[in-house]
């Protein structure tokens, strides 16, 4: 072997030696010691919202309501007249031979609270049987049913997105009680070829128990075919006057909060 060669590989060995020592006496900063307040931060402060009192129940204090026991005020027909269902008694009840209302003022990402009955006498079958919904922007219903031993097809059930998805569970109370809806919404946004950029997606609990848990909706709510996406923008919330012969149901305490 060259002399030369194994020479100068054994200066270079000798120099990456005293290389990696110089580099492992070289002394770094530790790691600067965590504190709690360097993960925390002050502003901006949440608004302060007061609760509804449950004992009266009234809305929160940020709500706009759409129904305090009065009139319909706040609502309007489907041809954009005077909303005309019953109003007594600090409830109002669906007037089939007046078609669905619409509320006046149109609405995109929200938190809606709305109570309903089904009437104790209430008679039919399935799809017959206290039936109404409640429409998202105008679009997109959730299923209003008396489910209260009455099947239906699942889709179709109390608390789905109509003939999209089915309710997690049955939690309808027995007619003559009151259920309670409280419904989280997030608005779609639109591409500009009107396809979902976001879909619109919804949460809806039934008497304190989670029936849709941020569902995707997957287009409108079609009772013959399938969903269609229609490029919209805010819109109203539309409660159904149902055309089956059964009973007509009630509503009570409607308030929804913008966010």
């Amino acid at each position: 072997m060259n002399r030369s060669i194994t020479m100068r590989t054994a200066l270079a060995a000798l120099a990456c030696t005293a290389c990696i020592s110089a580099s492992a006496q070289k002394q770094y900063p530790e790691q600067e010691q965590m504190k709690p307040g360097m993960s925390e931060y002050w502003t901006p402060q949440p608004k302060v919202v007061t609760p509804g009192d449950i004992k009266t129940n009234s809305a929160p204090s940020d709500a706009i309501v759409l129904f305090d026991g009065k009139d319909l005020s706040a609502w309007q027909s489907a041809n954009g007249g005077p909303a005309e269902w019953i109003v007594k008694d600090g409830v109002f009840t669906v007037h089939k031979k007046k078609g669905d209302i619409l509320t006046k003022q149109k609405f995109e990402n929200f938190q809606l609270h709305i109570e309903w009955c089904v009437p104790k006498n209430i008679t039919g079958k399935s799809q017959g049987r206290g039936n109404s919904g409640i429409f998202l922007q105008d679009m997109y219903e959730i299923q209003v049913l008396d489910c209260y031993n009455n099947e239906t097809y699942v889709n179709g059930q109390t608390g789905s997105i109509y003939k999209q998805t089915p309710p997690l569970a049955n939690a309808m109370r027995k007619p003559g009680e009151w259920n309670v809806y409280d419904i989280i919404y997030s608005a779609p946004i639109f591409k500009e070829d009107g396809t979902y950029r976001v879909p619109p997606r919804v949460t809806v609990i039934q008497n304190g128990i989670v029936l849709q848990n941020n569902t995707t909706i997957l287009g409108t709510t079609e009772y013959i075919g399938f969903p269609k996406v229609i490029k919209h923008g805010a819109g109203p919330i539309r409660l159904q006057s149902h055309g089956d012969p059964s009973e007509p149901i009630s509503f009570r305490n409607v308030w929804i909060r913008e966010m």
